[in-house]
């Protein structure tokens, strides 16, 4: 016979699953599921420790157990960083993102925050720098709503943007068209660019910002951004709540025997 909290688990998962407690919806406070006989204090709170561990809600303080959204949202591949996105228009990545998912999404869902630092070993590696060259450091937190879906730490040389909007701390993406706008419109356009992912799990600092369940999976981005003659002008770091996610790459297939042949 189950324990009681894993009957009450699942009877709140089969509500989730139906749609009675819809994503983003508070569930009832501990007290009062307790005050309905739903069980002790305790039992409750296993419960809902369970649904958290099986990926159904999350916990934080202040919010209480939200339903978590069931379904992830669209990262694009290529397709995000669209030219015609950012420097002909206002969509800067995060943004063309919602756009293909069908979701709502506020400017004010970005964060950040700007300061110059010691470049780390990674960092100065990208820019070709000696660790510990000053680089400009921009973090910022994207959040869904209340719940956050990602950071991401861009680093730039000096030289390349000081004076610009890109070191201006004020919150929200830098502008009409964001950092790739920026660098475009101080004469560092954007050609290509190389993406690495790994995933781990979540790093203790990283499941509190994130508001992850310990021991859940982040996806953890490098992104080397080039001029055409090869300049690196961005180096980034993202860090990715691998469960609110789906990658989509979309791209035509190489054929470099062709290519030698011409």
């Amino acid at each position: 016979m189950a324990p009681k909290w894993r009957e009450l688990a699942d009877k709140l998962a089969e509500r989730i699953r139906s749609g009675e407690y819809a994503p983003g919806q508070q569930l009832p406070h501990i007290r009062d599921l307790v005050e309905a006989g739903e069980g002790s204090k305790s039992t409750v709170h296993a419960a809902y420790k369970a649904l958290e561990a099986e990926g159904l809600v999350t916990s934080s303080r202040g919010h209480g157990t939200v339903v978590r959204q069931q379904a992830p949202l669209k990262r694009l591949g290529i397709a995000r960083y669209d030219k015609a996105k950012w420097r002909d228009g206002d969509e800067v990545a995060f943004i063309a993102d919602r756009v293909a998912s069908g979701r709502a999404y506020k400017r004010g869902e970005q964060t950040q925050s700007v300061s110059r630092v010691p470049a780390p070993a990674l960092v100065a590696a990208a820019h070709g720098l000696v660790e510990g060259a000053e680089v400009y450091a921009r973090a910022r937190l994207v959040k869904e709503g209340d719940q956050p879906t990602h950071s991401l730490t861009s680093y730039y040389r000096p030289e390349h943007v000081e004076g610009t909007r890109i070191v201006d701390p004020t919150p929200g993406p830098a502008g009409r068209g964001g950092g790739f706008r920026v660098l475009y419109d101080a004469g560092y356009e954007i050609d290509h660019m190389r993406e690495e992912l790994f995933a781990r799990i979540a790093a203790p600092e990283e499941a509190t910002l994130l508001q992850l369940v310990p021991g859940e999976w982040v996806v953890e981005l490098h992104r080397t951004t080039y001029t055409a003659d090869g300049t690196v002008v961005e180096f980034a770091i993202g860090i990715h709540a691998a469960s609110r996610f789906a990658w989509a790459y979309d791209f035509k297939v190489p054929d470099s025997a062709q290519e030698a042949a011409e």
